[in-house]
């Protein structure tokens, strides 16, 4: 079963240094990419660069920034294949971001042909 582990925290988070930061997140990524349970990840921007879609009434209505002002903001995902949710916890826990953010773990609906 596929697995989205959204990574949230504050953008303004300053306490680990981002070289060591980066450096741990690659560490993780090529551990769940020789475990064979990482499908894909990317990090995002900055909120700042963010564009909310909405139509309303047939009329397209963009706003700068994201959809709602939050303490923590969508800052990347991981997609795992894993057996269930115990194992998609399981690697979520070690995203370097756990320790000071947080990170939702949904499974990915599934549609039968």
């Amino acid at each position: 079963m596929q697995y989205l582990a959204l990574i949230y925290s504050d953008e303004t988070f300053d306490d680990v240094p981002m070289e060591q930061l980066f450096g741990e997140y690659r560490a993780f990524t090529e551990k769940a990419m020789a475990a064979g349970v990482m499908l894909g990840g990317n990090p995002l921007e900055p909120t700042n660069t963010a564009t909310t879609v909405r139509m309303r009434e047939g009329e397209l209505l963009l706003s700068d920034g994201p959809f709602a002002e939050t303490k923590e903001q969508l800052g990347g995902y991981y997609l795992f294949e894993c057996e269930n949710l115990e194992e998609a916890v399981s690697w979520a826990k070690q995203i370097p971001t756990a320790r000071y953010g947080s990170i939702e773990v949904r499974p990915i609906m599934a549609f039968d042909d």
